[in-house]
C-alpha cells in the first residue's frame, strides 16, 4: 500500500520561504507522476504543482509560477515543493498526491498524503 507523508509546513511571514517534502513508500515511486495540491476551508482542493515520471515535465498553477518549484528525487523517493515569496493567499493545507500523469482531476489521483498546514502571516 502506497503511503505519502508530508513534512515542512508551518508558520511564515509574508515574503518568506518554506520547503515541503513528501516521502513515498509502499510502491514504485518512479512509475508515478507526483503533485502538490492545496485546500482552504470551503474551497475545492486545487493543483499547485506537478512533476511527471522522470521529472522531464512540470506544471505550475498561474498563482504560483515563478515562486514555487517542484522537484523529485527518485533515489530517495521524495518530492519537494520549494515555496518562495509566500503570500497570505498561499495559506492552506498542502497535500502530496500520486497519479499516472500530472492532472488536476481529483478523481484521477491514486493516493493522497495526510496534508500539512502552511500559514502565511501578513
Amino acid at each position: 500500500q502506497v503511503q505519502l507523508v508530508e513534512s515542512g509546513g508551518g508558520l511564515v511571514q509574508t515574503g518568506g520561504s518554506l520547503t515541503l517534502s513528501c516521502a513515498f513508500s509502499g510502491g514504485t515511486f518512479s512509475t508515478y507522476a507526483m503533485a502538490w495540491f492545496r485546500q482552504t476551508p470551503g474551497k475545492e482542493r486545487e493543483l499547485v504543482a506537478g512533476i511527471s515520471r522522470g521529472g522531464g515535465n512540470t506544471f505550475y498553477a498561474d498563482s504560483v509560477k515563478g515562486r514555487f518549484t517542484i522537484s523529485r528525487d527518485d533515489s530517495k523517493n521524495t518530492v519537494d515543493l520549494q515555496m518562495n515569496s509566500l503570500q497570505p493567499e498561499d495559506t492552506a493545507v498542502y497535500y502530496c498526491a500520486t497519479s499516472s500523469v500530472i492532472t488536476s482531476d481529483l478523481r484521477r489521483i491514486d493516493y493522497w498524503g495526510q496534508g500539512t498546514q502552511v500559514t502565511v502571516s501578513s
